[in-house]
């Protein structure tokens, strides 16, 4: 399984919000290029990126952070958060980024994705607070299922899906493993787990289920492992 860390950026710095709320912001980093070049020498060869300015406002924010990140690393860089348009997909790509991320449009504009699907790689945030897709940053609940819009964008191609179930995100209370497990056997594309994990048992257990790689925050930022040790214990899984 692939463990992609991830840089959360709010006003330029490394934070993580707890159950995507706004109001709930936790400060890990001044530095955002430092902790991705940090993540790099650790093993890491993702990255995952999230402009939380962006996902709120509907617009790019942090953008010089971003490409300092891409212009300081040779990580597979993701990047999303207010990516609502072909031009901002354009921008990002352009830039270095590997894959673009996009979630409200997948719901709003579902031919925009598809159309940069086609183009490039993309990966559909599908994030769920009781099984329904919220959009907006969060902000928004959606009336559409998770399970169905997972189906959906299977079929136009995506590189991966990151699903998130907001309600264990950034609690380091456990991830969803059946959820996420179940999602992957209904799709061809990758599932990318997000939100909850805690502790190097957590990301065994993902492993074990068949999840073929998960987004890791707050823990790394804790201390709880690093993501040599998350490589190292997935190995272990792995290992015949």
């Amino acid at each position: 399984m692939e463990l992609i860390p991830a840089i959360d950026l709010l006003d330029g710095k490394v934070v993580r919000l707890t159950q995507g709320r706004y109001d709930a912001v936790t400060v890990y980093a001044d530095d955002p290029v430092a902790q991705a070049v940090a993540f790099e020498r650790e093993g890491a060869r993702r990255l995952h990126v999230v402009d939380l300015d962006g996902a709120r406002d509907g617009r790019p924010g942090n953008v010089a952070v971003i490409e300092g990140i891409l212009g300081a690393t040779s990580l597979a860089v993701q990047v999303g958060g207010g990516v609502r348009d072909a031009a901002t997909a354009s921008r990002w790509r352009a830039v270095g980024a590997r894959r673009v991320v996009l979630g409200t449009a997948a719901v709003k504009d579902p031919a925009l994705v598809r159309a940069l699907a086609r183009d490039g790689e993309v990966v559909v945030a599908i994030d769920a607070r009781g099984g329904e897709v919220a959009v907006e940053g969060w902000l928004e609940g959606s009336g559409v299922d998770a399970t169905e819009l997972a189906r959906e964008v299977d079929g136009w191609g995506v590189a991966a899906i990151l699903y998130t179930n907001i309600d264990r995100d950034g609690t380091r209370h456990g991830p969803d493993v059946e959820g996420t497990a179940a999602l992957q056997r209904v799709v061809k594309a990758t599932v990318i787990a997000s939100g909850g994990i805690g502790t190097l048992d957590d990301l065994r257990a993902l492993a074990a289920a068949g999840v073929r790689a998960t987004v890791c925050g707050r823990a790394l930022y804790a201390g709880a492992f690093t993501v040599a040790e998350g490589l190292a214990a997935l190995a272990e899984v792995s290992a015949p």
